[in-house]
């Protein structure tokens, strides 16, 4: 991670990339474990770490809130969702189709991620050009 204030967006991206990665072998997980009896679903919330870290500092603007982020508080994890209604009788409460779904959600947030890192680094360099 660079630590120069040009720099804020892009590693809030990176961190966002890593969480998108993570989530997506959690839901890999929860698509090969379909058929376990008991299993239940893994998921990532990299969003309500963000949103709890952006909260932390009000009435700043944006850029002041991403220069003032602690970014080894930005590290999510994975977390079983045991509140989610099972309604198989062997308590998985894994829907493939939901899973799919959330699996194509996550690759389309992952790649935007990285295009916009992508973008990030081609202003940095016509700037020093």
């Amino acid at each position: 991670m660079l630590s120069s204030g040009i720099y804020d967006y892009i590693n809030v991206l990176d961190k966002a990339a890593d969480a998108a990665w993570l989530r997506n072998t959690a839901i890999s997980n929860n698509i090969s474990n379909g058929d376990t009896p008991g299993y239940k679903r893994q998921d990532v919330d990299f969003e309500g770490v963000l949103q709890r870290e952006l909260g932390r500092s009000k009435y700043v603007s944006l850029d002041d809130k991403v220069s003032n982020l602690h970014m080894d508080h930005l590290n999510a994890s994975i977390y079983i969702d045991s509140e989610n209604y099972s309604y198989r009788l062997d308590k998985n409460n894994v829907d493939p189709e939901q899973e799919y779904a959330e699996l194509a959600s996550n690759r389309i947030k992952y790649n935007a991620m990285v295009d916009a890192m992508s973008k990030e680094f081609a202003r940095i360099k016509s700037v020093i050009k």
